[in-house]
């Protein structure tokens, strides 16, 4: 098992992009150095980095912070290219041209804001393009990845390679933490880990399993308490709970205070689906439209939930 990211690894974008887009990365890499913007590799090459496992790349992904982005933005626009806030509760991108480069400051979620927790001792030092950098930690790669569940993206894959080229380095209590309340997101994956590589279950420490194990047997012996009727399914996909959100009165999870996200955020997300940009069907709704209907959404859930609350203290029933 080989999970060194050494210099050999590190030649992958240069392999794999034109000399004008590797030299366009390598530039931006630098400037970020000399500003002394903190930022950290991720994507195809940190996945490389962590299982040895390459895959075509034509972009290159870095994490970021948010209160760093307007920085950046000069500093990009400094050098010639354009600087645009794609997704303003996640994403940025520079471009030179046709080339591209995604600044990453939380997950699409809104789940995962970049902090100073990302930026750790332990995280790997290599050299891209022959500029030293720093890549994204195992841990904070497994957990992004753990919520990508689309019907045309799955990266349950990632996770089970990570784990399985990583189990004994990985930090399992920082693992733990990341997860936070969406416990059973980590066991699910665990569990499938288990089912993916039967010889090698013992690699997941036992401790580890034993104390989501408890959580799940303490919760599931828990009584029936008052149901919020939130679908956190759109934490993992933001396509494939709509029906959920936007006709059966499920909370969006991503309305919730697990996310960031914001009902403007939602509907810009939501309208970004491939399936809904220029579909004309009934669900292909314009940006106002989606943003109105998750506000309201939002409000009556939020409403109802408050009648409930307020029925409680009264010890009456609505």
């Amino acid at each position: 098992m080989n999970t060194d990211c050494s210099t050999a690894t590190a030649p992958l974008i240069a392999e794999e992009v034109s000399p004008e887009t590797a030299a366009f990365f390598r530039r931006a890499l630098c400037k970020l150095n000399e500003e002394g913007v903190p930022f950290l590799v991720g994507g195809a090459f940190a996945q490389a980095c962590f299982t040895g496992i390459r895959r075509p790349t034509k972009d290159l992904d870095l994490f970021i912070r948010r209160a760093d982005w307007e920085r950046v933005a000069t500093s990009m626009r400094d050098c010639g290219w354009r600087a645009e806030l794609t997704y303003p509760h996640w994403l940025a991108k520079v471009y030179a041209g046709d080339d591209f480069i995604d600044l990453i400051f939380n997950s699409g979620n809104g789940l995962m804001p970049v902090d100073d927790s990302w930026f750790r001792p332990g995280n790997l030092r290599v050299d891209v393009l022959g500029v030293p950098v720093q890549v994204a930690s195992l841990e904070d790669g497994i957990t992004s990845k753990s919520f990508i569940m689309e019907r045309e993206r799955y990266d349950g894959a990632d996770v089970a390679h990570l784990l399985q080229a990583n189990a004994e380095r990985i930090d399992w209590d920082v693992l733990l933490a990341r997860f936070g309340p969406h416990w059973r997101v980590l066991l699910a994956h665990l569990t499938l880990f288990g089912f993916i590589y039967p010889g090698e279950r013992h690699r997941v420490p036992i401790p580890v399993m034993d104390e989501l194990m408890q959580r799940l047997d303490a919760e599931i012996r828990q009584p029936p308490q008052e149901d919020p009727h939130v679908c956190a399914g759109t934490l993992l996909s933001r396509e494939q709970y709509l029906h959920d959100v936007e006709r059966m009165g499920y909370v969006d999870g991503r309305l919730t205070p697990a996310s960031t996200m914001t009902p403007q955020d939602v509907a810009v997300w939501t309208e970004a689906i491939p399936a809904r940009q220029g579909a004309g069907g009934p669900d292909a709704v314009e940006p106002e439209s989606a943003e109105l209907r998750a506000r309201a959404t939002h409000a009556a859930n939020t409403d109802e939930l408050s009648a409930k609350a307020d029925a409680r203290a009264a010890g009456t029933t609505t």
